[in-house]
């Protein structure tokens, strides 16, 4: 699904931008915390993204990595991540904590807390015009437009959601890497 919508927005003339969110990850405790295994994942996501003919010719997509854009450039991202987290009341915040996977009664860590406002302070530490991100990600868009209008500023982002695929078990709202019987997977063989 990314790679058909960022080659129609390449198609467009839009630039874009992957944010490798490396950082995201290891506060929700992917691979175990290991942030050079999170890292291997991140350049294995590129190379699938090439092999499924994401439109890398031209210069239009460029892959950014969070740990490394964040930390050439705290003193604009952490304002950002402060002034959020001021503005909201947990409830709100941990309204937005599906963007992980989690559910708001999960007993979430200080970390999972922190990745939405994180999420939400890329927006605009991005500059970002629109905002491709899956469904499951709506709810720190919507953030990010009403912070908008907190900060009476005029040009919010546009929000491109789009549809996650079905898990293939009964019920499932979206694939989950996290059970093998209910996705498919790059490697897989053709039925």
């Amino acid at each position: 699904m990314k790679t058909l919508s960022v080659n129609k927005l390449v198609s467009a003339g839009c630039k874009v931008k992957i944010w490798i969110a490396d950082w995201f990850a290891f506060l929700n405790d992917k691979m175990g915390g290991d942030l050079d295994k999170i890292q291997t994942v991140g350049l294995y996501l590129i190379e699938i993204w090439k092999a499924a003919g994401m439109d890398l010719e031209g210069g239009q997509v460029e892959f950014l990595w969070s740990s490394k854009e964040i930390n050439s450039r705290a003193h604009e991202h952490w304002p950002l991540v402060m002034d959020v987290a001021m503005r909201n009341k947990l409830p709100r915040i941990t309204r937005c904590c599906q963007i992980m996977g989690r559910k708001e009664q999960d007993g979430l860590t200080a970390a999972q807390i922190f990745y939405p406002c994180m999420q939400f302070a890329d927006i605009f530490f991005l500059k970002a015009d629109i905002c491709h991100l899956g469904m499951d990600q709506r709810k720190v868009n919507v953030l990010a437009r009403e912070y908008c209008d907190a900060i009476k500023r005029k040009n919010k982002p546009i929000i491109l959601s789009h549809h996650m695929l079905l898990g293939l078990l009964k019920g499932q709202e979206k694939m989950s890497k996290s059970n093998p019987a209910s996705a498919i997977f790059m490697e897989d063989e053709e039925i």
